[in-house]
């Protein structure tokens, strides 16, 4: 299981809550937690909190046992704007504390021009105060490249934690990936499965039936198998048990390289810096 630079030890999979209705949200964390999920991630954008606040408490598992991660966003960047979006995100998941609190997406300079280093700096310092408080146990940021840590890095006094990157076979990001481990940066990979639209291409379903698995677990492990954690979605529970069993296998290197080297498919495949948000 990943161990965080604070020592905190995460679970090698997580389950995603994005694009789902608040009132389907519930039941769908439920039956997640009641699957054996543990790590659950959120975002005040994805407008579902209350739900997900719900389902953790329909859940009966103890909270201490469950990871919550949320995300602050792109409107609410900045020192003051994030500890009151922290704040409401809070109320809406009924809870106490959260245990991972990201960065949703770096202001880039594509929008914020010179500020946009600033903007990305005063956020994190948000970050930092909350963790210095407690309210939080572990930070980070999702959607950086190196060169975002890097100028936050200019002022932080502590490090992110965790990055969630955009990770697929066919988007392996590997220059942020390496980043990352090689700094201590746990490394999320959020579309782990590429929306779903990659998993008809012929190299992932010959190595699939080598295994006697689906596209979608061989994806996950191949994740796993490059220290990535996978945060896949499913409001099916026979697919959310699916997602979970991938560690009674294990891919070759020749598998690995194989998904390494395929070409982008699937997903966004967001150029950051591009990105008007």
């Amino acid at each position: 299981m990943p161990i965080l630079s604070n020592h905190i030890q995460f679970p090698s999979i997580g389950y995603g809550t994005y694009n789902m209705p608040d009132r389907e949200t519930a039941l769908a964390v439920k039956n997640a937690l009641l699957a054996g999920y543990r790590l659950i991630d959120g975002a005040a954008f994805y407008g579902n909190e209350k739900g997900v606040g719900e389902g953790i408490r329909e859940s009966g598992i103890p909270r201490e046992e469950i990871l919550v991660t949320s995300k602050v966003w792109n409107r609410d960047r900045g020192y003051e704007k994030t500890l009151s979006a922290f704040q409401k995100t809070l109320s809406d998941l009924g809870l106490d504390y959260l245990d991972l609190y990201l960065i949703h997406w770096p202001a880039n300079t594509k929008k914020y021009g010179a500020s946009a280093i600033h903007e990305n700096q005063e956020t994190w310092r948000a970050l930092e105060e909350l963790y210095e408080k407690g309210l939080i146990r572990a930070i980070g940021v999702s959607n950086f490249l190196p060169h975002h840590i890097e100028e936050i890095g200019e002022t932080a006094k502590i490090l992110p934690m965790v990055d969630q990157l955009e990770i697929h076979p066919g988007w392996l990001q590997k220059e942020a990936v390496d980043y990352c481990q090689s700094h201590g940066i746990l490394v999320e990979a959020w579309a782990p499965l590429g929306r779903m639209t990659m998993v008809g291409d012929e190299t992932l379903i010959s190595i699939s039936r080598a295994h006697g698995k689906t596209p979608a677990q061989v994806s996950l492990r191949w994740e796993i198998q490059h220290g990535i954690l996978p945060i896949p979605k499913s409001s099916h529970v026979e697919r959310m048990k699916q997602n979970l069993s991938v560690f009674d296998f294990e891919l070759s290197e020749e598998e690995m390289k194989a998904l390494d080297n395929l070409p982008p498919m699937g997903g966004r495949c967001f150029d950051i810096d591009e990105m008007d948000l």
